[in-house]
């Protein structure tokens, strides 16, 4: 049998494992129960992915995020690990086929959202696949006291009537001591063994920034943090505008945000990755999955909703574990603004009913139907035809989504697929009768071969045109002709928001809310934005103590880099700070210098502290960085 260290080399190309990864395989491979609290960027994919090589038979890997999944599984068939995924908006045919294959043993790894979990169509292939082990990511979805509660989760557990000895594997990034208990709970977990690393970044640096002039504060952040960063803004005209003016600064900088063609995305996010544009500018939909580890600032202009996102959304600095800031700037009505949005995120049951309602009319749904369909969706012309103002009405679909009625599927790119629906023989008899379809299968069959009769493939009509010396919509056309005559079933592409009823339509007046639930998770919310509040505001505690503390893993030990520490360190130490100050000023009146270098010739024995000074310097417009980040007095 091969080993765990053996398989992440083979297909992963590393050598060692990072703590405690090794030890959660391990765990896994006894059948063990795990629970695996890592931070952002702590390598949670590794964990099941590795022991479901090693292991017979198939991972069940659950997972709320549909752009996630498809990144996981198309990472896993580039390594030549046969995975797929199901998720809402895909058509039933397709559903079926792909869990036939499952059932087959034609794959390594299922890819399922929570919603498909209790479909009649998933259970009876679930009986008879041979699972290995249920991954379920996200795990902090299970709780109602979590930050993203999901309904479905909950049904996650009842698979162990089913399948009684298959081992779990819970992973999040994000859990307080009750979260954690509550996924343990939640999902029936036997005697689990919890693996937690610590929250605590030895290089990233919290910095928070009161201000009144936000963007002058974030163009002086970037002009003293060489390197790539992250702007998060919270909504996509702020992004659009922001990057526009950070451009006008000369600062190479894109924006993104879901709104945006999946080309469009995929083309901003390799030019940051590859580091054409040093500033990605983004809401909360960038981030999730991107491996790029030389990060080194994320900046957010307003206030996110709690820590937790904060957190996950801060990690994503500093993952090569070089010194990274993660730092907040805000004003003080952000304060109220962000007191204001958690307020109308939790609409009153009666606008719920009437969202729901409304959304029975807009689709023609009616009662008892439709359960498991999904629906291409414009919230714009959803919220015009019905007069509701789209903030609210967004803020009433997650809600109903909260509670497991409907699922909104914000923009995500679907691929063109194809699958044929009959067999090679039957197939040769049409191409012999029907010779304007000829060159068409032909092309399909020598780009996609024997697969096309078996699955669903991703098929790119520009490529087929291409070697037909036609057009693309000309390729479209023939495969809708050829998907009416049942040769074939043809899905074009797709990267439309979508409306999944998760359950079968119900009547809007006797609609069942949770309204306990609802106020308990409006209470929740509320209090979770005030601990954010509280992070940002204070200026006693070391700020990753705060943070270590609302994740209930207390210490005693300041981090000596947040903006609290270096405050206090300038205090405790005014006389190192005021040599630091003299010295970088008169080397800098001989020659312009970069930090290092200036670095290397004070040599302080408080690397922070001499920052700070650098930092504090260009803040007072004594001296400053020029285009090839170098410093020069002013």
């Amino acid at each position: 049998m091969s080993s765990p260290e053996s398989i992440l080399q083979k297909y992963w190309g590393h050598q060692h494992f990072r703590n405690p990864q090794r030890e959660i395989i391990q765990a896994v491979l006894e059948k063990k129960d795990v629970v695996a609290l890592l931070p952002t960027g702590g390598g949670k994919s590794v964990c099941f992915q590795v022991p479901g090589m090693m292991l017979e038979g198939i991972t069940l890997v659950i997972s709320p995020l549909i752009a996630l999944m498809q990144d996981q599984v198309q990472q896993l068939r580039s390594r030549q690990i046969p995975a797929l995924a199901v998720y809402s908006g895909m058509g039933r045919r397709e559903m079926d086929i792909a869990l036939d294959n499952c059932v087959y043993g034609k794959f390594k790894f299922l890819y399922l959202s929570p919603e498909r979990l209790q479909t009649e169509l998933f259970l009876a292939r679930f009986r008879k696949m041979n699972v290995s082990l249920i991954a379920v990511d996200e795990a902090h979805c299970i709780s109602q006291w979590g930050y993203d509660f999901r309904p479905p989760y909950l049904q996650i557990a009842s698979l162990r009537e089913i399948k009684t000895d298959v081992r779990f594997l819970a992973l999040t990034a994000t859990a307080t001591k009750v979260v954690k208990e509550d996924i343990i709970q939640k999902l029936g977990m036997n005697d689990a063994l919890v693996f937690q690393k610590s929250f605590a970044r030895e290089n990233l640096s919290f910095v928070v920034r009161k201000t009144e002039h936000k963007e002058k504060k974030l163009l002086e952040i970037l002009r003293h943090v060489p390197g790539s960063a992250i702007v998060y803004m919270r909504s996509r005209k702020g992004a659009v505008e922001m990057s526009a003016w950070l451009e006008q600064q000369n600062i190479k900088t894109t924006f993104y945000h879901a709104g945006l063609t999946h080309a469009t995305r995929m083309l901003r996010q390799e030019e940051w990755i590859n580091n054409a544009k040093r500033v990605m500018v983004a809401t909360n939909a960038f981030g999730m999955g991107i491996d790029k580890p030389d990060v080194r600032a994320v900046i957010h202009m307003d206030l996110p909703e709690n820590l937790e996102a904060y957190y996950q959304e801060a990690g994503r600095a500093g993952r090569d574990s070089k010194k990274s800031y993660a730092a907040l700037v805000f004003h003080e009505s952000d304060v109220a603004s962000l007191r204001n949005k958690v307020l109308q995120s939790h609409p009153s049951i009666e606008y719920l009913k009437k969202i729901y309602q409304a959304l029975a009319n807009y689709f023609q749904v009616a009662e008892g139907s439709s359960e498991g369909e999904s629906y291409e969706f414009d919230l714009e012309e959803f919220c015009v035809r019905f007069g509701f103002r789209s903030a609210a009405a967004f803020a009433a679909l997650k809600k109903l989504e909260e509670e497991g009625l409907v699922l909104l599927s914000e923009s995500f790119y679907r691929p063109s697929r194809v699958h044929i629906q009959i067999d090679k023989s039957r197939l040769y008899e049409f191409q012999v009768a029907n010779e304007k379809f000829d060159p068409l299968i032909k092309s399909l069959l020598r780009l996609h071969g024997a697969e096309l009769f078996s699955d669903f493939v991703p098929l790119a009509e520009s490529a087929i045109a291409k070697s037909l010396k036609i057009s693309g919509p000309g390729v479209a056309a023939l495969l809708d002709q050829l998907s009416k005559l049942q040769i074939l079933t043809y899905e074009p592409a797709s990267e439309k928001p979508q409306i999944t009823f998760v359950v079968a339509r119900q009547d809007a007046q006797h609609l069942s809310l949770n309204s306990k639930r609802l106020s308990e998770r409006r209470d929740l919310a509320l209090a979770k934005s005030e601990a954010m509040i509280d992070f940002a505001e204070q200026t006693r505690r070391c700020r990753m103590q705060v943070m270590l503390d609302y994740f209930d893993e207390p210490s005693f030990e300041t981090c000596g880099k947040c903006d609290v520490c270096m405050e206090k360190k300038k205090k405790d130490d005014k006389g190192s700070f005021i040599e630091y100050e003299q010295r970088v000023n008169q080397l800098l009146s001989q020659k312009p210098m970069t930090v290092d270098e200036l670095e290397r010739l004070v040599n302080p024995h408080d690397h922070h502290l001499f920052i700070e000074v650098v930092r504090e310097l260009v803040d007072q417009g004594l001296i400053k960085y020029d285009e090839y980040w170098v410093l020069r007095k002013t």
